[in-house]
């Protein structure tokens, strides 16, 4: 399958980035199956970083050879497992280090406030859970070790944004 990463360079050899943020699935090479996502990730980086530039890198992933050989958690909705996992990252727990990959919805700002009323204990689970289901959510593929990033295959990249 063909996932994208947005960025402002083009990243032809992923690695592990650590991170002084707190991030959904921990560190790492975070990707998505949906260009559209990409293309809003440059964006952000860009305009986090001052560049002109933004650009989308594609690769091949292998999903099922990686499950053969990985230790994969994926969510296919945002359900009570995705909102303990992604709450749990988000506050320096370290859950995602007992995984190579991580794949699921993206906590956007809108989503990130609704958990954050999660945890500060001003919404219970089944109205946060309501919430949450109304947010359009993207999909993010997390690539937490070094060996997972085997399965990441470069392809190629399209600068998308700047000169």
């Amino acid at each position: 399958m063909i996932i994208y990463h947005g960025s402002t360079v083009p990243v032809e050899v992923p690695e592990i980035l650590k991170s002084k943020r707190r991030l959904d699935f921990g560190e790492g090479f975070y990707t998505t199956f949906n260009r559209e996502q990409a293309v809003s990730w440059s964006e952000r980086v860009a305009e986090r970083k001052n560049s002109k530039f933004q650009i989308i890198s594609e690769y091949e992933f292998d999903l099922e050879a990686a499950k053969k050989e990985l230790r994969i958690i994926q969510f296919d909705k945002p359900d009570d497992n995705w909102l303990d996992f992604v709450s749990a990252n988000r506050v320096g727990n370290g859950i995602a280090e007992a995984y190579d990959i991580a794949i699921g919805a993206v906590a956007n700002d809108l989503v990130f406030a609704t958990i954050i009323l999660f945890e500060q204990g001003l919404l219970d689970r089944e109205e946060t859970m309501k919430r949450l289901k109304i947010q359009e959510l993207y999909n993010q593929i997390l690539f937490h070790t070094e060996n997972s990033l085997r399965f990441c295959r470069y392809i190629k990249h399209e600068t998308i944004g700047g000169v």
